[in-house]
């Protein structure tokens, strides 16, 4: 009975060893994948890359920013294994040296749209002349500030100019850095938003009015890449083929 116990201690010893360096070694084979994004698919991406994470048991860290800010921060040295910009932004990219030729793939295609604070009266968005009045109409707006290099605050700037009306507008504007620009619309701050859709929709407290006009428009392609310094290229490779799976298209619908 002794001898039985003894035999049956060590066994147990034997196996919580085992296991142990089982732990370790999942724990060591676990890639830790540093991600570099524009704002425009936060969403979605935040959402898929912790899916991912729990099905491989890979950890995903992920830094947003506009792509102007986003480029600055490549250029300045900081660290990143994929990163998910506007497609022009990663060609960019591929041209410096700074991702590898043949990794990029593109993962969404965003609109811009217009939104107003929860309850409100949905204006007239349908033509580019009911958009101009719309806004010479509202007391104020809130558009990510170009100069930051928000993509959407770039092409609305330059949709003011070309409408006659950016002088006026300026005084009015209420200008984003970085995040959801529609907060400013939800907290009273600003009467309308002008953004890209998919940074519209998961803010609480606004409705989606809907797109600019065809007219106006512009769809942006963003599209990933793993970069050339990356040391977890495989683990970086396998994240954008889950984000461009058929399965995760829906997640970047906007």
């Amino acid at each position: 009975m002794v001898n039985h116990l003894q035999h049956l201690g060590r066994a147990l010893v034997a196996l919580c060893l085992v296991l142990s360096v089982a732990a370790i070694a999942t724990d060591a084979m676990a890639a830790e994948v540093r991600v570099l994004s524009g704002g425009a698919v936060k969403a979605a991406l935040t959402e898929l890359a912790e899916a991912w994470g729990r099905e491989t048991g890979n950890r995903v860290t992920i830094a947003y920013a506009t792509t102007g800010a986003s480029l600055q921060k490549l250029a300045a040295g900081e660290p990143a294994d994929v990163v998910v910009l506007t497609a022009e932004a990663i060609d960019q990219l591929a041209a410096r040296g700074t991702v590898l030729t043949g990794t990029k793939a593109d993962v969404a295609r965003v609109g811009i749209g217009v939104a107003v604070r929860a309850g409100a009266s949905a204006p007239d968005i349908s033509t580019p002349e009911a958009v101009k009045q719309t806004v010479l109409a509202a007391k104020s707006i809130a558009y990510m500030d170009p100069s930051k290099g928000g993509t959407s605050g770039i092409h609305f700037t330059k949709v003011l100019e070309e409408m006659g009306i950016a002088a006026v507008v300026a005084p009015k504007a209420v200008l984003v850095d970085t995040g959801f620009a529609a907060e400013r619309v939800a907290t009273g701050e600003a009467e309308i938003v002008v953004h890209q859709i998919s940074e519209i929709l998961p803010v609480k407290g606004v409705t989606l009015v809907g797109p600019l006009p065809r007219q106006i428009q512009k769809v942006t392609v963003y599209a990933a890449a793993v970069t050339t310094k990356s040391e977890v290229r495989d683990a970086a490779t396998a994240l954008i083929a889950y984000l461009t799976a058929p399965a995760a298209r829906p997640k970047f619908a906007a």
